[in-house]
């Protein structure tokens, strides 16, 4: 059975926004393990979804259609961006560094993936 990370070995937005997923997973798991579970429930959904829209945008209608899809996935990163701020800011909650560094580097990605499509659409 092929994995994820070899049918999309070429699409390297894919594989760290799938990469970043599977932490945020393991990340909330800890947190609901620690009954922590009002942003455990918003960073998975947050978190996991920011891969889901890159990996939509990558079947889409048009040149707009996949802009629009990626810029819902950038909002989906700023968001997860919040409430990682926020768990490191809070006490009790595991760090987040590691994975503020990870979405970081997926906005800086995909702002530029977005501001080259513009560019190319016109």
């Amino acid at each position: 059975m092929i994995t994820f990370q070899e049918k999309y070995k070429e699409n390297l937005i894919l594989l760290k926004s799938f990469g970043f997923a599977k932490k945020i997973v393991q990340y909330c798991t800890i947190l609901e393990e620690n009954k922590k579970y009002v942003i455990a429930n918003q960073l998975l959904k947050s978190g996991t979804s920011i891969g889901a829209n890159i990996k939509e945008a990558q079947n889409s209608e048009s040149k707009a259609d996949f802009i629009h899809k990626m810029k819902i996935a950038m909002k989906e990163a700023d968001e997860t961006e919040f409430w990682l701020f926020l768990c490191n800011e809070l006490e009790n909650y595991p760090n987040t560094e590691e994975l503020l560094s990870e979405v970081f580097d997926i906005l800086k990605i995909t702002n530029k993936i977005i501001s080259t499509s513009k560019k190319m659409s016109q």
